[in-house]
């Protein structure tokens, strides 16, 4: 399978929508509880520095998305924040690699001087055991910072790169 990273455009909304909601649904990784529809998705993906999407490259097959942005303002606006969400059933295919690697490139390109995750929750270990390969630092733990599905805390291990 040939991957592409490409921009998000707005003819590709449904499949967008689909992975990330997904992931919304979960309820595991991103902090978000609400889902997007076409129109939320549109405005949410448009209004990022940079929305990447991983296309199968023969056949056009959205299989996963990422969002790029600052993770704050003004003196702190160098530092990006990004979230990546990849089809349930393509995981563990080197996808999100692809994806954070891109991400890495791109906020380079777009000036970022850092590449921060604020929530990584502790217990994602193949994102965490990811970003350690690519040369993330992982910050500390914060203890019960990501509320579960079921009412419980996890930990979260914020991590950061020098992008």
């Amino acid at each position: 399978m040939a991957v592409i990273v490409e921009p998000y455009t707005k003819e590709k909304i449904i499949p967008a929508i689909e992975i990330w909601n997904e992931v919304v649904r979960e309820g595991v990784a991103f902090p978000q509880e609400k889902e997007l529809d076409e129109k939320s998705g549109d405005k949410f993906f448009s209004a990022q520095s940079f929305t990447g999407l991983a296309v199968e490259e023969s056949t056009g097959e959205v299989l996963a998305i990422y969002i790029l942005h600052p993770n704050n303002v003004g003196r702190c606006a160098h530092i990006s924040n990004a979230s990546y969400a990849v089809k349930k059933n393509l995981r563990g295919k080197h996808i999100g690699e692809i994806l954070v690697t891109h991400c890495i490139k791109k906020a380079r390109e777009l000036g970022f001087k850092i590449l921060q995750f604020n929530a990584v929750v502790a217990n994602n270990i193949p994102a965490r055991k990811l970003y350690k390969r690519l040369g993330f630092t992982e910050l500390g733990t914060i203890p019960g910072g990501f509320r579960m599905p079921d009412g419980t805390f996890a930990d979260i291990v914020p991590q950061f790169i020098e992008v």
